[in-house]
C-alpha cells in the first residue's frame, strides 16, 4: 500500500469518527497522473446523491496538458465505488446533526487506486489551538534533545 496523497487539513479541522475505504471511478489520464502523485483533497468532500456517493473538489490536473480533451474539468466530481449497505450506513450518518464526510488519503492497493473516506465532527477553536501548543512544546523538547545530544 502505497500512500499518494494525504488531505492533512482535515486531520488538523475535524475530529475522525469512522474511516471507510472507497474506490473512485476515474478516466485514463487520471489515473496516471494520481500515480505520478499529482492529486491535491485540500478542500475536497463527499456528497450523497440518490444513493450514489460523489467526491467534489478534489483537483487532479491532466497527466499530459498538452494532450488533455479540450473539455477536461480537473475539478470535476468523481463517483466513488462503495458497496450498498456502506452507502446506507453513511447516509444515516451523513443525516445527523454535526456530521460530515471528507477524504482522507489516496492511496494505492494491488495495483488499485482507493481513496479513504472519513466520517467527521468540526473541532472547536479551542482544540486547535491546543493541538498547536502541543506541537510547539513537542518542538522544544525535540531541539533541546539535540542540542545535549
Amino acid at each position: 500500500m502505497r500512500i499518494i496523497s494525504k488531505n492533512k487539513k482535515a486531520f488538523f479541522k475535524y475530529q475522525i469518527l469512522e474511516k471507510l475505504e472507497a474506490g473512485i471511478s476515474l478516466i485514463g489520464q487520471e489515473v496516471k497522473s494520481i500515480k505520478g502523485g499529482r492529486i491535491n483533497l485540500a478542500g475536497a468532500y463527499v456528497v450523497l446523491k440518490d444513493e450514489e456517493v460523489f467526491l467534489i473538489g478534489a483537483k487532479i490536473p491532466p497527466y499530459q496538458p498538452k494532450n488533455a480533451p479540450k473539455d477536461y474539468n480537473p475539478e470535476r466530481s468523481r463517483k466513488l465505488l462503495l458497496k450498498k449497505s456502506e452507502i446506507k450506513h453513511l447516509i444515516g450518518k451523513s443525516k445527523q446533526k454535526g456530521l460530515t464526510i471528507v477524504p482522507l488519503s489516496v492511496y494505492t492497493k494491488r495495483g488499485k487506486i482507493k481513496l479513504e473516506i472519513a466520517v467527521v465532527k468540526g473541532k472547536k477553536e479551542f482544540d486547535k489551538r491546543e493541538i498547536i501548543k502541543k506541537r510547539a512544546i513537542e518542538r522544544e523538547i525535540q531541539r533541546e534533545l539535540r542540542k545535549r545530544g
